[in-house]
């Protein structure tokens, strides 16, 4: 299982990676060099938070404001910490 990030830790997509939305399929994509990643459910929307401005505690908050009683506090910040091990944030 992967280590939980810092919450002070500001992610933002690696420079080589883009999220776009796939109208065809209704979800987020991370495009990456030869390579596409399919984001389910609300994943897209904890990616698109993103963006090297909020701290991890910010993005959980936000998380938890928009998802009253969803476990946003212990999800969100592994499930970044997974997506930093693959080099996907920065």
């Amino acid at each position: 299982m992967s280590e939980i990030v810092r919450l002070d830790w500001r992610p933002a997509l690696a420079r080589s990676v883009l999220l776009r939305h796939d109208r065809v399929r209704g979800v987020e994509l991370l495009v990456l060099p030869e390579r596409v990643v399919v984001l389910r459910g609300s994943a897209g929307s904890v990616v698109e938070l993103c963006d090297g401005e909020r701290e991890v505690a910010a993005i959980v908050g936000e998380l938890e404001r928009r998802h009253p009683g969803a476990p946003v506090a212990d999800e969100v910040p592994r499930f970044l910490a997974g997506l930093q091990a693959e080099g996907w944030l920065r």
